[in-house]
This record gives C-alpha cells, structure tokens and sequence, in this order.
C-alpha cells in the first residue's frame, strides 16, 4: 500500500481513538492508546520508538529516523496526539467515528491535528518499506497534552527528554501550509514563521462580605464584573509586527488590495474567510472566559475571580501586563495561570525554500505566504532548545471550505483529496530539506 492509499486508513485509525484532554488528569483519555498505535506502526517498518509518560495515561512517542547525512543538523516533525472534547449530540456524525463521507474524512482531530499525524505516519513507513533516507536525521515526536498547555506533553519531552532533540536545529508542525483560494488558477498557501503568546490569567477581586438583603458598596462581585466588562471591550493598540507586515504587504499586491500601514484594519477586511485568523495578529487580545464567585443565593461573597484568555504578540507579553493592570485597576489582583511568550522567525532559508517549492511542484498555483498563528502550539516547547520552528502542514483545501472554523469546532473534517496532497508534499519537502 503506497502513502497516500494508507493515509486514509491511518487517519481513520487515530480518529477512532478518543485522545479527549479535558484539561484533567482524572477526565483526560486514550493518549496511551494512541501512542501504542503509533509506535506499532513505527516499529514496523524498523525503527525504534521510545513512549515516554508524564503521567499514568499521558504518553508520547519519540523516534528518530536517520538520514543519509547524520552529521548535518537534524529536522524535528511533530504533532500532538491529544484532542479537545466533542459532544456527538452537535455532530452531523460521531465525532470518534471516522466516518468517510462527501469526500471528507470526519472526526475530533481531523484537522487538529490527526491528519498530520498520519500524513507523517504514511510517508514515514512508505520511505522506509522502499528503502529511502531523508538527506539528515528526522526526529519524530507525537505528544500528548497540547490542548491544555502542553505540560505533560511536549515541555515533559523538552524538560526531561532534551536528548531525544540533540543536534536539531529545524522543526515543522500544525497550522501552516494550508490554502486559501485567491481565484480558479490560484491559492495562497499560509506558512507559519509567528505565533502569538499563551498568557492565562485570572483575576481576583475582593470586597466585604454580607447578607444579601444589606446596602454593601464593597461588593467583590460588583467590582469583579466592572473589570471584566473594561477588559471585555477593550481593543489594544495596533501593533505591526514583521510576519503580518511581510503577510500583508504580499497578500495586498496579489489580491490587487490597497495597503495602509497606518490602518490594516481596512486590508484585511478584504482578505476573505482568513481575515478572522488574521486580524487576531494585529494586536494583543484579552477575552474573559469563566467567571466564580459565592457559594449561596442571599451571600455576598468576600471574593470573586475570573478567567482571561489573554494572547500576546511576540515580544509584547511585559508590556501587555502593564496595559492589562491598567486597565483593571490598582484593587484587581492578576495570577498567571499559564504564560508562553510568542514565537517569530523569518521567511528565507533553505527550509523555507524546500516548503515552497514542495506546494508549487504540486499545485503550480501555489502562492507561499508567511503568517501569524493567533492561537499556539507546541513549537513553544522546542523554541526553548534553540530549535527554529515553522508550521507546516500541507492541505489543498476546496474553495468553499471555512477551514478556521473547523478547529475545535462541530463536524470537524479533513479532504480526502487533501490528506492525499499533503502526504505528496512533505515526501517532496523531505527530499529536498
């Protein structure tokens, strides 16, 4: 069976898995199941997958598959095995089914991210049932725990496994190497080289506690809830960085769209689809989440707190925090819960120029792009060993397809035809890395 028949069948198999992280060690499942299946497939076609646990459930897998040249500096691959949850009353079809059906491949993963993990896995034990080498060592890493933060996946790796990563200098994982269709003839293909910062917060207000039924002009929940609406609606300044500059400045000219620096804004409301994506790297954002306080209906609590998905851009993440303590106020107490910085690099090299010409070899309406991934990834972790990391993982998608909208979201589903192209990519971009 040939990579881009056995691709189907793997990405089947791994959707199969319920890998849901809930975020809780108690609730969080099938992350071992997933990386037994992984090794399997790994060992047999000869190499030699190590699984490590960070918890009882919690497993990864590492391999390395080595190149023809094991003195040049090495190239990581990875991609979490881990999942967010799915209620199949909201699904057109059981989110664990792996159902083929319209020519999509569905389940909770399908593009975030089993089909990468599969792509990988097909290409992998093609190269080695014909006996071909990439040209340098290729480390495989498939982890658990992306979803919630990374820390019993790929930071367990990078903390107590760096050996598993000597002499890498490179790495390619999600959210990158999609299209996005600019006509017929051609499509803009996002290469990831930024994304933007994790800061979790939560903050806490506290006030006097007292019956209900009581005039209190030092209600904690009062207070809290004034600081949640001013972060609520709050916009923070635009900021250019290089990546969306560079995004901006090449989409502009392609689409025939007049490009203000002064105000992007106006830009990227013509881009399409990806103006949601994109508009989300201009500038630093804060979003409440979850709310608590009280324990009773006629209690005024003493304390209440809340959640602040807060994402930074690369390099802002000090100077946010000042913003954030202002705009809440001196009585807003601020605790991090989880804090990543963001991550840019450039567009050249050799990488870069392998991934290019890769897309363009199988769709010569191929338009490579760089550009800022909103959200994170487990790039963050490896960026720690000094590891360069692009998001790369290639999708032809069909024109209509909202393909941002797919992620984490309901009926969540990945081409056929797609997964097929992107097995046909990245078997030309190791060949030429």
């Amino acid at each position: 069976m040939n990579a881009t028949d056995e691709v189907i069948e793997l990405c089947r198999d791994l959707l199969r898995i319920d890998t849901t992280n809930t975020g809780d060690l108690d609730t969080s499942a099938g992350e071992r199941a997933a990386a037994e299946y992984v090794a399997e497939k790994l060992a047999e076609v000869g190499l030699q997958p190590e699984i490590q646990e960070s918890a009882p459930g919690r497993a990864s897998v590492v391999a390395r598959f080595e190149g023809e040249d094991p003195s040049r500096d090495a190239l990581l691959i990875h991609g979490h095995l881990d999942v967010v949850p799915a209620d199949a009353s909201e699904w057109s079809v059981h989110p664990f089914s792996g159902e083929v059906k319209d020519g999509y491949l569905w389940g909770r993963g399908a593009v975030d991210m089993k089909d990468f993990d599969a792509m990988v896995l097909a290409l992998v034990r093609q190269m080695r049932r014909e006996g071909r080498k990439p040209p340098r060592d290729v480390v495989l890493a498939f982890v658990a725990d992306e979803e919630a933060g990374s820390t019993y996946g790929a930071q367990f790796l990078v903390d107590r496994f760096p050996q598993y990563f000597e002499g890498v200098t490179e790495a390619v994982g999600e959210v990158g190497g999609f299209s996005v269709s600019v006509s017929s003839q051609q499509r803009l293909y996002l290469i990831e080289t930024a994304q933007k910062g994790i800061d979790w917060l939560r903050i806490h207000a506290k006030g006097r506690p007292g019956h209900g039924s009581m005039i209190n002009d030092d209600n904690a929940v009062t207070a809290l809830a004034e600081a949640v609406a001013r972060i609520g609606r709050h916009r923070f300044p635009i900021v250019m960085t290089p990546t969306v500059r560079a995004f901006l400045e090449q989409v502009s000219q392609i689409l025939d769209i007049e490009l203000d620096l002064d105000d992007p804004e106006a830009a990227v409301g013509k881009i399409g689809p990806i103006a949601m994506i994109i508009g989300a790297t201009l500038r630093n954002t804060a979003n409440p989440t979850r709310l608590a306080a009280g324990y009773k209906d006629n209690v005024i609590p003493g304390r209440a707190s809340a959640t602040i998905d807060c994402r930074t851009l690369p390099g802002q993440s000090e100077l946010f925090e000042q913003q954030l303590r202002d705009l809440v106020g001196p009585d807003i107490d601020l605790e991090y819960i989880h804090r990543q910085p963001g991550l840019e690099t450039t567009f050249d090299g050799a990488l870069v120029e392998a991934m290019s010409a890769a897309l363009r070899a199988e769709d010569p309406g191929a338009l490579p792009v760089p550009y800022m991934l909103s959200g994170g990834t487990d790039a963050k972790q490896f960026d720690k060993l000094g590891i360069r990391c692009f998001g790369f993982s290639p999708l032809r998608l069909p024109d209509d397809l909202n393909f941002g909208a797919l992620f984490h979201g309901i009926d969540e589903r990945v081409p056929v035809e797609g997964l097929q192209f992107g097995v046909r990519v990245l078997d030309r971009f190791l060949q030429q890395s």
